[in-house]
């Protein structure tokens, strides 16, 4: 099952450097059942790519809590075994739709991308995780904001050009 991790860049270093994606239960997001119903459609595309959104959503909350993080967000998209994976979406709220739980560190080896984004969209996603809170209450200005960054594109890097995407921050 493919697997999209929300990270920052700060953890994305810890992952690389200890070789496996944690803390254990790792959340993630994937094409569940209740997000194929959300979704209403079967084309997995389309589906995979309603997955990475979720999971660019998590890794802006991430940021909102993480004010010394660079403003990037960070998806690993990882491929794991079906019967790893425990749905968390039953009986939840939209926000929850398509979060997977894994009980065991995944080894890092298992990434097959990692998605980030570009340099140029950090004053974007900044203002997103500062406006986060207040968009959830409800605000419509907040609510604009993240959206913008919602908006942007995550480029696609393979898993060895981690090294320099640390570099680069």
């Amino acid at each position: 099952m493919r697997l999209y991790v929300p990270l920052t860049l700060p953890r994305l270093a810890v992952a690389h450097r200890q070789g496996e994606l944690g803390p254990v239960p790792l959340a993630a997001f994937a094409v569940t059942l209740a997000l194929r119903a959300w979704c209403g459609c079967e084309d997995l595309e389309e589906l995979e790519y309603t997955a990475l959104g979720r999971a660019a959503l998590a890794s802006l909350r991430l940021l909102a809590d993480d004010a010394g993080a660079p403003s990037r967000r960070v998806v690993v998209a990882v491929d794991v075994a079906d019967d790893a994976v425990r749905e968390a979406d039953h009986d939840l709220d939209d926000a929850a739709l398509g979060q997977v739980r894994v009980d065991a560190a995944v080894p890092f080896a298992k990434a097959a991308a990692v998605h980030l984004d570009a340099p140029g969209a950090a004053g974007d996603v900044a203002a997103a995780a500062r406006a986060l809170h207040a968009a959830d209450a409800g605000d419509g200005a907040a609510r604009a904001a993240v959206e913008a960054a919602e908006d942007l594109d995550l480029l696609w890097y393979a898993t060895q050009e981690v090294e320099h995407l640390l570099a680069e921050g």
